[in-house]
């Protein structure tokens, strides 16, 4: 059940891009679908993308944050950080997110991601896009599918949360592959926000900051 003395989780969603991840959760959120879950802000790591009008749209604060404005990792993870924290965000959710930053150790066990692939296959860096896809194809895979996982401080290397798969046909381009690949993804990630919220899938970190 829902915890009752913090019913609503507040999330943070980061964006590389279109933010059709980000539409998803907005149009599940107003539906009905993903109740009793706000968002609360959102990140992206570029100025000219979709997404960011995606989130402007929908009246969301955004801030953007870009690799190239600071002098180094350590600096962009303070900005990305803050962000956070000035929403008072209970979870962070990596949805298109294609930049590395490392969590400070108050947002280890705080954030999730989503990616294109059955993890640990096909993750790590310089797997994102339609990379993984052409990799998935040109390794004759059969099967596929998205992994959501808690996001620490390697890439893709976090304790996976769940998984769902779906077929590989032989016809399949990287952009068929893709398509098929998110729709899988657009189930799974409120799916997992869900059970996070009910307390089904437990902060790493502890009890639901408050």
């Amino acid at each position: 059940m829902t915890n009752p003395t913090h019913p609503i989780l507040r999330i943070a969603v980061l964006i590389s891009g279109g933010g059709t991840t980000l539409q998803n959760l907005i149009d599940r959120i107003a539906d009905g679908r993903l109740p009793l879950v706000e968002i609360v802000g959102v990140i992206s790591s570029r100025s000219q993308v979709a997404g960011v009008e995606r989130a402007r749209n929908a009246g969301l604060p955004i801030e953007i944050v870009r690799v190239k404005d600071n002098p180094d990792t350590g600096a962009f993870s303070i900005k990305v950080a803050g962000a956070l924290d000035q929403w008072s965000a209970d979870l962070a959710v990596q949805a298109g997110w294609l930049c590395f930053w490392r969590l400070p150790e108050r947002w280890l066990g705080r954030v999730i991601n989503v990616h294109p692939a059955l993890l640990p296959k096909y993750g790590g860096k310089g797997y994102y896009g339609l990379r993984v896809h052409e990799a998935v194809l040109a390794a004759g895979e059969t099967e596929t599918g998205a992994t959501v996982h808690w996001v620490d401080n390697e890439y893709d290397r976090g304790e996976i949360i769940r998984q769902r798969t779906c077929p590989v046909d032989p016809a399949d381009t990287p952009e068929s592959l893709a398509a098929r690949v998110q729709a899988v993804e657009r189930e799974l990630l409120p799916e997992v926000i869900g059970e996070i919220r009910d307390g089904r899938v437990p902060f790493p970190c502890g009890p639901r900051p408050s």
